[in-house]
């Protein structure tokens, strides 16, 4: 069995999405800067069917990250297409092709039928909780990683709950004000520094999440 993982970009301020998150700007008014250092990288563009990109450290730590996933976990915001009962023409903000090419299971209050998508990604849409998903993606990954890809709250709520055994955290240097938090109250977490990896524009810190 694999381990659960799972990684964000975060502000040096705390946000993993600015403020103003909308259908329209999902990571808010400005939240694409976090993740700009990976729209860079060779490793990144080639996942979502695109040329060229930058060889460098980040385009290392991008295809670190994304080996041996077998399974992903997401929210409901981070699959997107609004709150409430779903828009069935809505598949997720990755068209056609999403980059993931295994199972995804999104955690939501309101069911809906698997899509199989271009590419071997299939969604499935999971509404008795995080550990179910997780159980459901364990199983789907086999002896392969599950990451938790988010979006914070999520990621914040696998944490709390004991069930990560490492995280990647990229901290971009920009300062966004507001928007939302990684650590919001109180999280009886220990995080332990496992490694870290010095980027062009952004520093990469692996954690262990101790059990």
């Amino acid at each position: 069995m694999g381990e659960v993982t799972s990684q964000l970009s975060m502000s040096l301020d705390g946000y993993v999405a600015a403020p103003g998150q909308s259908v329209q700007d999902p990571l808010g008014q400005g939240g694409l800067r976090l993740h700009e250092w990976a729209f860079a990288t060779e490793s990144w563009r080639t996942q979502h069917a695109l040329t060229g990109g930058e060889r460098n450290v980040d385009a290392d730590v991008v295809e670190e990250m994304t080996a041996g996933v077998g399974a992903y976990v997401m929210g409901r915001r981070m699959f997107g297409g609004g709150e409430g009962p779903w828009d069935r023409a809505w598949t997720g903000w990755w068209g056609a092709d999403p980059p993931f090419r295994v199972p995804v299971f999104v955690l939501t209050h309101h069911p809906r039928a698997s899509l199989l998508m271009a590419g071997g990604t299939e969604f499935h849409f999971v509404t008795d909780g995080a550990e179910a998903a997780l159980e459901r993606a364990r199983e789907a990954a086999g002896d392969g990683d599950v990451c938790v890809a988010g979006g914070g709250g999520t990621v914040r709520g696998y944490l709390a709950a004991g069930l990560l055994d490492s995280l990647w955290l990229h901290v971009v240097p920009i300062v966004l004000g507001g928007g939302t938090p990684l650590f919001d109250g109180p999280l009886d977490v220990t995080l332990t520094p496992e490694r870290v990896v010095a980027g062009p524009t952004v520093t990469h810190i692996r954690y262990r999440v101790p059990r």
